[in-house]
């Protein structure tokens, strides 16, 4: 069974809440990225979403896009990505997600790609600008592969364009909780349930909620109507500062707060 399918299934027989991390991979080099996927599986993360570093990063704020930035700097390409994630599976089992743009998917070819992150370990696939109606080569070959294609939903996304996007979709749904790109926010959206609520009408994959979600707060008021919660940016924020230090403790810290807040849901 796909080890995200199979965490799901694991969350909703003991009532648990998923919690799901986002960093960016190569940021400050990919050694940290294999480090920290290590200590955040010991936190208790549920699922982690490596984002790899492209030049145009559009669906991203400031703090990923400096993150991606820092990534390219370091020298990380989509192999380096794919080895460094074939590294962590020597020590662990955690669900491994590329987020991902899709023109690097295309330049490596699709199904080529798709058949080197199966072999590396990864597990899903959320790639930001290939548009479901776009995608159905992209899905046949991600199914044969049996890894999850997950798919995005947006606060102004109709309901008739849900029902269609939840059909094609597999591991779990994305729901993004606000407008606009990635990034801190001071509070969360108050649409949250309504909207949630409105994607089970259509679906039984599991609803993560992301984009915004900043403190341990947050991300408890998200997991009370949500099946999992996605926090990135605010990781990533904490993640610039290991430039100056060695050691990785503060941010695997920041993760266990949001850990456990999810988890006492």
């Amino acid at each position: 069974m796909n080890r995200i399918v199979e965490r799901f299934a694991r969350l909703k027989r003991e009532k648990k809440k998923g919690f799901i991390v986002y960093i960016g991979a190569g940021d400050p080099n990919l050694e940290t990225t294999r480090r920290l996927a290590l200590a955040f599986d010991r936190a208790g993360v549920d699922v982690l979403e490596l984002g790899v570093p492209f030049s145009d990063p559009l669906a991203d704020g400031l703090v990923n896009q400096l993150a991606a930035q820092r990534g390219l700097e370091s020298g990380t390409t989509p192999r380096g990505v794919l080895e460094t994630v074939s590294a962590i599976r020597k020590d662990s089992r955690i669900p491994i997600v590329l987020y991902i743009y899709f023109n690097l998917i295309h330049r490596c070819g699709v199904q080529r790609f798709v058949r080197d992150a199966l072999k590396a370990g990864v597990d899903g696939l959320l790639v930001l600008d290939l548009p479901p109606e776009e995608g159905r080569n992209y899905e046949a070959i991600m199914r044969k592969a049996g890894l999850c294609n997950i798919y995005l939903i947006a606060p102004t996304t109709p309901e008739d364009r849900i029902e269609a996007i939840v059909k094609r979709g597999s591991g779990f749904i994305y729901y993004i909780s606000r407008e606009g790109v990635t990034g801190m926010q001071q509070k969360v959206s108050d649409t949250i349930g309504s909207m949630t609520a409105k994607i089970r009408a259509h679906t039984r994959l599991p609803v993560a909620v992301g984009f915004g979600i900043s403190t341990p707060d947050q991300a408890r008021s998200v997991a009370s109507t949500a099946d999992a919660v996605v926090v990135g940016s605010a990781v990533v924020n904490q993640i610039a500062s290991l430039r100056k230090s060695q050691t990785t403790a503060p941010v695997v810290e920041f993760v266990k707060s949001l850990v456990q807040a999810v988890k006492r849901v």
